[in-house]
This record gives C-alpha cells, sequence and structure tokens, in this order.
C-alpha cells in the first residue's frame, strides 16, 4: 500500500472516531444545570477548597452542562438549616458535620463518641470502610444523598480564660459546641457548661462574652479568625467529625444514570483531595494560630487519660443508644488498624 493510500486510510479511521466521540457525547444524557452548594465556612477553608474542587470536576466531566455555584461563608445559614433546605429541595448540597445528622439517624452519633479515633490512618479505615458506607446506606430515607466522606478533622478546646492544662481548668468554662446532644453531654461531663449554637453565630459570642470558649481544628480557628477573641488553645484532639458530602434526594432522584455518574464519581475524587488538604492545611493553621498570638498548651499524657475517664460515661450511654452491633463493627475496623 503507498504512501497516499496509507495517509487516505489514517485520516478516514481519525474521521469515524471523531464522529464516534461526538456522538458518544451527544448520547450522554446530560441536561444544563445548577446546583446550589452550601457553605458555611470561607471559601478558602478546606470545606470551600473540597467544594471549589468538586465544582470543577463536575464541569469538566460534564462538558460545563452541569455547574455548581457555591455559596461561601454561611450566606444559606447553619447546618440544621441546610439539612432542612436539602430535605426540602431548596438546596442541593452541602457538606454537613456528621454530628448535625444524629437528631435524623441516631447511629451517626457513633462517630462523635469522645476520643474514638488516635489518627487520620484509623480515620480512613473505618469511613472508607464498611461502616462509612453502612452510614451513608442510611441516608435516602431521610431525604439525602451521601455521595462521599470530606472532614472536618480533630478538634481542639479554645477559651479566652485561662491556659486548659489539666481536667479542672475546664471546669466552669462556657464553651460553645456544635447543635447535638453527644457534644453536649461530653463537655457537661467534663465540668463545662456546654452551650450549643450555630456556628454563624460564634465569632459574636466569644467577642461578647456570651460564651468563653469554643473547640473546632486548628484550620477554622484561623480562618475565622478565632484567634482574634481567643487567647488560649489546648491540644485536645477530644473528637473527630466526619463531613459526609450530601445531595438533596428531591434532586438526586431527577438526575440521569450519565448524571449520577458524573457527580459521584466528581464527589469521590474530591473527597480524596480535600481531606489531603485539610490535613496539610491543619498543620500550617497550628504555626499561624502561634504567630498571631495564641497560647497553645499540649496537655501531659496522664491529664489526658483523666480527662478520657471522665467521658467513659458518655462513651457508654450513646454505645447503647447508637446499638452493640454497630459499635462492636465500628471498634473492630479501629483495632485492626492499630494492631501491629
Amino acid at each position: 500500500m503507498n504512501n497516499v493510500k496509507l495517509k487516505t486510510l489514517a485520516a478516514s479511521m481519525l474521521g469515524a472516531l471523531l464522529v464516534v466521540g461526538a456522538t458518544g457525547a451527544m448520547a450522554a444524557d446530560i441536561k444544563e444545570r445548577t446546583i446550589k452548594y452550601a457553605v458555611i465556612y470561607d471559601i478558602k477553608h478546606p470545606h470551600g477548597l473540597g467544594a471549589q474542587k468538586f465544582a470543577d470536576l463536575v464541569a469538566q466531566h460534564s462538558g460545563n452542562k452541569i455547574k455548581v455555584k457555591i455559596y461561601a461563608g454561611g450566606t444559606l445559614g447553619g447546618e440544621v438549616q441546610m439539612l432542612s433546605a436539602m430535605q426540602g429541595g431548596t438546596v442541593e448540597m452541602s457538606a454537613v458535620a456528621s454530628s448535625q445528622l444524629v437528631g435524623i439517624i441516631k447511629e451517626f452519633a457513633a462517630l462523635d463518641l469522645p476520643f474514638l479515633f488516635n489518627n487520620e490512618k484509623e480515620v480512613d479505615a473505618v469511613m472508607d470502610g464498611p461502616v462509612g458506607k453502612q452510614l451513608l446506606e442510611r441516608l435516602p430515607a431521610k431525604g439525602l444523598v451521601g455521595l462521599s466522606w470530606f472532614e472536618h478533622g480533630f478538634r481542639n478546646l479554645t477559651n479566652s480564660k485561662r491556659p486548659v492544662q489539666k481536667l479542672e481548668d475546664i471546669q466552669g468554662l462556657k464553651v460553645r459546641v456544635q447543635q447535638n446532644s453527644v457534644a453536649i453531654d461530653t463537655f457537661n461531663a467534663l465540668g463545662a457548661n456546654a452551650v450549643p449554637m450555630p456556628f454563624p453565630e460564634l465569632y459574636s459570642a466569644l467577642e461578647q462574652k456570651a460564651v468563653d470558649g469554643q473547640e473546632n481544628p486548628y484550620t477554622t480557628v484561623e480562618s475565622s479568625k478565632l484567634f482574634e477573641v481567643q487567647k488560649y488553645l489546648s491540644v485536645t484532639r477530644h473528637s473527630y467529625t466526619p463531613l459526609p458530602l450530601l445531595m438533596s434526594k428531591k434532586f438526586w432522584d431527577g438526575l440521569s444514570a450519565d448524571e449520577k455518574k458524573i457527580i459521584q464519581d466528581a464527589a469521590t475524587e474530591a473527597a480524596v483531595y480535600q481531606r489531603k488538604t485539610n490535613r496539610e492545611v491543619n498543620e500550617k493553621s497550628l504555626q499561624a494560630l502561634k504567630a498571631a498570638g495564641m497560647q497553645v498548651t499540649a496537655i501531659a499524657p496522664a491529664e489526658m487519660e483523666r480527662i478520657r475517664a471522665k467521658v467513659q460515661p458518655v462513651v457508654a450511654k450513646y454505645s447503647a443508644q447508637v446499638g452493640e452491633t454497630l459499635v462492636k463493627e465500628l471498634f473492630g475496623e479501629i483495632e485492626k488498624v492499630r494492631k501491629p
């Protein structure tokens, strides 16, 4: 076969491939859509960065047909409001702390047990394993679809009164906690006065001394400028907050199979990015908080054991409420990672 014929054949094959590709793209059932995605933190916070990564992936894989519009900074309300809005179908998406789901699905309280995880390796084994999948599968019955697991991370205590170096230092502090019974009971057990409130109200409450302290990852303390109204930070890592990426079931049910695949794939990929980014930013935030003048206290191991012991009744109470089978499975997954 001469060169002219070879070139002609190659051109014909390329043309055929282009036609097939174009036909396949046109055949995909993807409509023009806009998804409202609510974020209660700043767009530069790891919550916002994860949302942006998801939005970019969805745009890329849908040929820009599906657009994700991010509403950051709590402009659409706090997490409790977001859950209600997604169930009602007025907001399509948000990544909400797992603790906010306890009121509608009691089993999510298992993830709020104080001092449940020691490190991120244990976290990933649980959230990406059977327990994480089982919890997400409970959501559609409540009008929500769980796509993947982002994270808020390990929480630490801050306050404006005094350094917390021992159990007794916590006693009497008015501490803002999440609107969640496990968090309330945990801090009350430690002798604090737990004050549940939506996050968007926190800064002004601290500024006006309505509460003395709060508990959040370093990233949140930095990005929300809580260091301006909090002097003391204690490295307690008393709980870890997963962040299920949620979508309104009303919206999800109206999507085609192609659209669902685009969104699910983007959510899975964005979760890997968001957790990695959150952990990197968290360490940088700790250094930034020190530079901003916060007094950081590492609590001695013996004191941490006293604190852990004080909250064991809370662990027992909620383990019984959640159900023995799930809690046993949860601790079993963690023990697999801890074994040498």
